[in-house]
């Protein structure tokens, strides 16, 4: 297989048409994704990079990349839209107590 350039893609937004996903009637969110958009293949990468280590919940990814929830949460959705990575069949409890589903990456 190529690098992690060609495993993630050239377009970090290929399962939203190319477009940074955002709410299309708020101004602060369109701004946010314009933001976003140059560190997202590297956002990616990272949150593909710590799964390949051990599967993860969302609350455990970003711990372990001290990524923000808000911009995580995208990041692992593109990665599971582009097939990289699915919902396992293990959930573990959140630090509040709730479950959570457990993210691997696809072998």
């Amino acid at each position: 297989m190529g690098g992690i350039k060609d495993l993630l893609g050239d377009t970090p937004y290929e399962p939203y048409r190319g477009v940074p996903p955002h709410v299309q009637h708020s101004t602060t969110s369109a701004d946010a994704a314009v933001q976003i958009e140059p560190l997202v293949f590297n956002l990616q990468h990272e949150v593909y990079q710590s799964l390949k280590g051990r599967s993860q919940t969302d609350e455990e990814l970003t711990e372990s990349t001290n990524i923000p929830p808000n911009t995580l949460r995208p990041r692992r959705r593109e990665l599971q839209l582009k097939g990289l990575i699915r919902a396992s069949a293990i959930q573990r409890k959140t630090k509040s107590g709730r479950n959570a589903v457990v993210w691997e990456v696809v072998s």
